[in-house]
């Protein structure tokens, strides 16, 4: 397998990851961009993408998904190489001072720079402890919904009491063919105004609401589900027709093998200096939710920020004997890289 090579490897391809594609690109550095997550975005795609954000520059409200949209077509001109559903397992430096990095895939990447963009850290689904579970994954059990026309006239079972499991219902019930939400509790952990609309449509019999209950088995053959078996705190035992089922348990996070590159760190987050988002580690930045200072706020925004300043920080280390003159976006336009 060749091995890749960039000015820039990002780690992580959330809003912030995304942006500092395009803030790189303005220096003239070409980026890859690894994740482990299966698709641009990070919680935006895979928790909230209906969601509507209030505090982006520029757009009084917007939702997750158009949002993660925009920045992913703001940073297209750069072409960009994204590296989703997988995960940097090992790092190290040349004597050159090169990076060289290898994923979960196998995937052999050198850098000049590394840019860690990795919110919370690697995350990935809470996947329900079912027997014969892997059989149905990615065929008839997921745990992000990536184009809401895949579940047009389905039967749907959405398992959860979060935002994620009532956003998506909500949303679904207009395009599948029957929608049972199960849950554990009769209370719901999600907006108030959502919840009650989801009373409202399990009222009009759009939804049904199964609860208390909780996820029990699995019925099928060759990975095409046929009905899911939900069991209530009492012990009784129901059997629900489907062909979908949609497990929104929340993510497990954790800093993984970031964990051990011998950066500075408080608790679970990259200590970094606030002018340059720069690590202990010569070569190594850190921007966004992982990255931390004091009196940090974890918005979106301050990561737009911080990918700005770590771009330029960035630039002036790859190319340390280069002069550059600051120009604004008005006069210098979308340079080529």
């Amino acid at each position: 397998m060749s091995i890749h090579q960039t000015d820039v490897a990002i780690i992580g391809a959330g809003p912030v990851g995304l942006f500092a594609v395009f803030e790189c690109g303005m220096m003239r550095l070409k980026c890859h961009v690894i994740d482990s997550l299966e698709m641009v975005g990070g919680q935006c795609t895979a928790l909230y993408p209906e969601k509507p954000i209030y505090d982006i520059p520029g757009f009084p409200k917007i939702l997750a998904g158009d949002l993660v949209d925009n920045l992913k077509k703001q940073a297209e001109p750069f072409e960009p190489v994204y590296h989703l559903g997988e995960q940097v397992i090992s790092l190290a430096k040349t004597e050159e001072g090169i990076w060289r990095l290898e994923t979960s895939n196998g995937v052999k990447l050198e850098a000049k720079v590394i840019l860690i963009a990795a919110g919370v850290g690697a995350f990935g689904p809470n996947r329900p402890p079912l027997e014969r579970l892997e059989d149905f994954e990615g065929t008839s059990i997921f745990y992000y919904v990536k184009n809401r026309e895949d579940f047009r006239d389905k039967r749907l079972v959405i398992a959860g009491g979060g935002d994620s499991a009532v956003d998506w219902a909500l949303s679904l019930a207009e395009i599948a063919k029957k929608i049972t939400v199960v849950h554990r509790r009769p209370k719901f952990r999600a907006a108030p105004e959502s919840e009650a609309q989801l009373n409202r449509l399990a009222q009009m019999g759009t939804i049904d609401l199964v609860i208390p209950f909780q996820l029990e088995g699995l019925s099928g053959n060759e990975g095409r589900l046929e009905a899911v078996i939900v069991k209530s705190m009492e012990g009784e035992i129901k059997e629900i027709p489907a062909d979908i089922l949609l497990p929104f348990y929340g993510l497990a996070m954790n800093l993984g093998p970031i964990a051990h590159w011998g950066l500075q760190l408080n608790t679970t987050h990259i200590i970094v200096d606030p002018s340059d988002c720069s690590t202990n580690t010569p070569g190594i930045f850190a921007i966004g939710d992982i990255a931390t200072y004091p009196h940090k706020l974890k918005l979106i925004l301050t990561g737009f920020a911080e990918a700005a300043q770590a771009a330029h920080a960035i630039r002036a280390y790859v190319h340390p004997d280069e002069a550059y003159h600051f120009e604004y976006s008005t006069t210098s336009g979308v340079p080529a890289v």
